[in-house]
């Protein structure tokens, strides 16, 4: 089974993967945000299948640079339920190995505080996991 996405869909997957671990990174900035950048993008760098190869290619046209976290919310969190509406309807196993590649980054990145995350954290990825099940 071969599937086919547009440039768009890329993007689309890019920026919801990315945006997510951006998130973390915003929301536990009073901690290391660089370290919880690099862990969940690593956690991305490790995804398999159809995702993996997506989210391997350099990137390029995203945008989720805002000043402030609400601004860049307002563009990952529609972002990661579209992803996850498209590849449902494309590719209903890609959807279950996109949520779960996000759900282990933000984990990942969560797990950089060495014990319990931030509450800041702990919303986050609420909200994240929230936004990927809305699909």
């Amino acid at each position: 089974m071969s599937i086919t996405l547009t440039d768009q869909d890329k993007l689309t997957l890019r920026t919801a993967a990315y945006g997510a671990v951006t998130l973390m990174a915003a929301a536990g900035a009073a901690g290391s945000p660089h370290r919880v950048a690099t862990d969940g993008s690593i956690a991305l760098y490790s995804a398999t299948g159809l995702v993996g190869h997506v989210l391997a290619e350099k990137p390029k046209g995203m945008k989720p640079n805002s000043k402030s976290v609400a601004g860049i919310a307002d563009h990952v969190l529609p972002a990661l339920t579209a992803a996850m509406s498209m590849l449902k309807k494309q590719a209903p196993a890609e959807a279950d190995n996109f949520r779960s590649t996000v759900i282990v980054a933000i984990e990942a990145a969560a797990r950089t505080h060495h014990g319990e995350p931030s509450p800041t954290m702990t919303e986050m990825a609420r909200k994240i996991t929230e936004a990927l099940d809305a699909a």
